[in-house]
């Protein structure tokens, strides 16, 4: 299969040659060494490659000085510094090369947010477009091929996901894939920090949050089943959601009496990753997790709709604690509209009266005989 085209890079090409930085986040193997590759391919014997995780790049930028680090980098008009967050005091080394050669174009990629935004955030201000390129969307395969070949895909993206190398491949090929990566690359980021050094315990937590998909996690439980404290298990997650393995959902209220107000729900941004850690990738007939797979996917797929049209969004689960509940609810502009996740268009579902009454909100099924409406195709 071609390599898919991805919805950030006209973004990306649009913003080169501004005296900015352009910082690409994303989680590792999701393809943004790909994309920054076929960037620098346009720009031939003017472009160069730095892998940041050789030595020898760590230390041709290990001084921060603007002449040596030119010397190291050359006579290029576009550098691409990949998994950035490897270099040493890179938020300086990227300032330093902004305000002395602002026609030098620099792209940096990382996979850790926690990481390299923390090193850029204060001296970038102002100096760098950022974009995070998450594993494929239905949005990019639709666009790639048609709407026909995305609905043919639909039951093996929930068992496999959307990691760009995994989609083109056999299942077969495709479960030996995602548990290489969910093995080999997933925690790499992780562990480096706060000295994590029990991949046991991330791993566990991942396991634990894959098989409450869809469900209200505790903190305080997880922390006892893991052995370790509340606090601990919220920093763990923390750094899950920075490395772009799982996001939160928080629970929506403005009635604190009737409405649960604390409650997270933990989705994950690839599903071919959380079958990979529950080791569960049986045909979707076969399976009792469908409802939770489905909204999963839903969700993930609007939040790349959202972030790929720049839209503000609000997004929160609903629940009341007489368990009436609405899966996904969008606040934008004054406006609420709930969404509920049904994979079987013939399952009967009540609305939530006090929901719609109270809010003046709107709530749609989405099942899928309509969900290209939710993503907008």
């Amino acid at each position: 299969m071609n390599t898919i085209n991805r919805s950030i890079e006209p973004k990306i090409r649009k913003n080169l040659f501004k005296g900015k930085v352009v910082i690409i986040y994303g989680a590792r193997q999701v393809g943004k060494t790909t994309l920054s590759k076929k960037i620098l391919a346009d720009f031939k014997e003017d472009g160069k490659y730095l892998n940041c995780e050789l030595a020898s790049v760590q230390q041709g930028l290990s001084v921060i000085e603007a002449e040596r680090i030119k010397s190291f980098l050359g006579d290029y008009k576009l550098v691409v510094f990949d998994e950035a967050q490897n270099i040493k005091d890179i938020g300086k080394i990227l300032k330093v090369m902004v305000d002395t050669y602002p026609d030098i174009q620099i792209i940096a990629t990382g996979s850790s947010s926690f990481d390299l935004a923390d090193k850029i955030s204060e001296p970038f201000t102002g100096r760098n477009f950022t974009y995070l390129l998450y594993p494929l969307s239905i949005r990019e395969v639709v666009n790639q091929f048609d709407a026909f070949y995305g609905e043919a895909k639909i039951e093996s993206i929930l068992r496999f996901g959307f990691y760009p190398e995994v989609f083109s491949l056999s299942d077969e090929q495709a479960k030996d894939r995602l548990d290489e990566i969910s093995s080999n690359y997933l925690y790499r980021d992780i562990l480096r920090f706060d000295g994590i050094k029990k991949t046991d315990v991330v791993n566990k937590l991942l396991m634990l949050l894959a098989l409450q998909l869809g469900q209200e996690v505790s903190y305080i439980e997880l922390g006892r089943q893991l052995g370790i404290n509340r606090l601990t298990v919220e920093k763990y997650i923390d750094l899950l959601e920075k490395s772009f393995i799982v996001f939160k959902l928080r629970s929506f209220s403005r009635n604190k009496r009737k409405e649960i107000s604390k409650s997270v729900k933990i989705y994950f941004y690839d599903i071919g990753i959380r079958n990979s850690l529950i080791q569960n990738y049986n045909p979707l007939e076969m399976r009792d997790d469908i409802g939770a797979l489905w909204e999963n996917f839903c969700i993930v797929e609007r939040k790349k709709l959202l972030e790929e049209k720049g839209l503000r969004t609000n997004s929160y689960f609903w629940r009341t604690y007489s368990q009436k509940e609405i899966d996904y609810v969008e606040e934008s502009e004054g406006k609420i509209a709930g969404y509920e996740f049904k994979w079987n268009s013939k399952k009967t579902y009540r609305l939530p009266k006090d929901f719609v009454e109270k809010y003046d909100a709107k709530v749609e099924i989405i099942n899928r005989d309509n969900f290209w409406k939710f993503f907008d195709l």
